[in-house]
């Protein structure tokens, strides 16, 4: 008897693990909802790799694109007061190209690319406090619905 309620209570669930199968089949597929995506990519102090967060959010910013058309991309890198100004343009430069990199990797559908590096500009305040947070790049990407 409990053999057979043991091999009964297997097939039930066996059968439906089956059901399941089917049921994925007809899920429903939304289209994409091509919204303009604006992202910051954050970088350790003085640093133009990736780090493993960013390479997260330029895998999901490219994924959000994807079934879109990519009107143009836009990124700037920034960088922090620290350090003399000319180091800190290309530090700028450096990461704003090296998120350009990361985003055509992560099969980014193809668009023009304005790539920019505003250096330490604007890491200050007129009243001269340092502002937060300045070792990014930000990115914009302008989607639209396919034709």
């Amino acid at each position: 008897m409990k053999t057979v309620m043991i091999l009964g209570l297997a097939m039930i669930v066996g059968l439906g693990g089956c059901a399941s199968v089917g049921m994925r089949r007809s899920l429903v597929r939304t289209e994409p909802t091509c919204q303009d995506v604006t992202t910051p990519i954050y970088f350790e102090p003085k640093q133009a790799s990736l780090t493993r967060d960013g390479r997260r959010v330029i895998a999901a910013a490219a994924a959000a694109a994807r079934g879109c058309a990519v009107q143009s991309v836009r990124v700037l890198g920034l960088a922090d007061a620290g350090g003399d100004a000319a180091s800190n343009r290309v530090l700028s430069r450096r990461r704003a190209e090296s998120v350009t990199a990361a985003l055509i990797e992560a099969k980014l559908p193809p668009a023009e690319f304005a790539v920019t590096a505003a250096g330490e500009a604007g890491a200050e305040t007129a009243s001269g406090q340092t502002q937060p947070v300045r070792r990014r790049a930000d990115v914009v990407l302008k989607l639209s619905k396919l034709k």
